[in-house]
């Protein structure tokens, strides 16, 4: 079997690998619950090394007994070369440079409250969260998010032109609300003074001419 991606993966292409990825990622997380991350990492590679291990013994009884050539079970994986040439490190270290320089800019710009709207959303948004922390836990939101990944990419390939339907009459409403916060805003806010007119140019002075004797 070839590789399988990971939109292969996400979109259920392959039902046999990706039930065994999306079961072994919910199981893992859910048992974090009560082992250390440490204890489940080293429990899941000993799983593997158990199964592979057994698969390359079986293979290996299979050519002493000369009914197998000698093939190595997990020849595909060995030959797979998964290394960065030296312009693929390149461009992948300044894509994380410049992801971490705009997320700086932007914490900073709400932090110092360059722009006043975007900050008061900023404070909604940590206070929310702070309900959240409260609710639930990381790890419960890693598992959540988990299981988003898997689903909704494949309900929205599903229900395309429900959602869309859905997703503009939200954009309506959402519009809708944004005008009238506006036109509240425009009534509100305070007039600007009217500016003084300039004072008319004083008129020329008629010079008068000398009397003739």
């Amino acid at each position: 079997m070839g590789h399988v991606s990971v939109m292969d993966l996400v979109y259920w292409r392959n039902m046999r690998w990706t039930g065994v990825v999306f079961t072994g990622l919910v199981m893992c997380l859910a048992s974090l619950f009560q082992l250390s991350a440490i204890t489940v990492l080293s429990h899941v590679c000993l799983a593997i090394m158990c199964t592979t291990a057994t698969l390359r013994l079986y293979y290996k009884l299979l050519e002493v007994l000369r009914w197998n050539p000698g093939v190595h079970p997990f020849q595909s994986y060995l030959d797979y070369d998964g290394s960065l040439t030296d312009e693929e490190t390149v461009m992948l270290v300044e894509e994380v440079v410049l992801l971490v320089a705009f997320a700086v800019t932007e914490i900073k710009r709400l932090l110092f409250i360059e722009n006043v709207i975007d900050s008061i959303k900023f404070v909604l948004l940590l206070y929310l969260l702070t309900y959240v922390g409260i609710a639930t836990n990381g790890l419960t939101l890693i598992i959540a998010a988990v299981i988003a990944v898997f689903s909704l990419p494949l309900l929205y390939k599903k229900q395309q032109v429900r959602i869309r339907k859905v997703v503009r009459a939200f954009r309506a409403f959402v519009k809708k609300i944004r005008n009238l916060f506006d036109s509240l805003y425009e009534m509100v806010r305070p007039s600007a003074a009217p500016a003084s007119k300039p004072a008319p140019p004083a008129a020329p002075a008629i010079k008068q001419k000398p009397k003739s004797k």
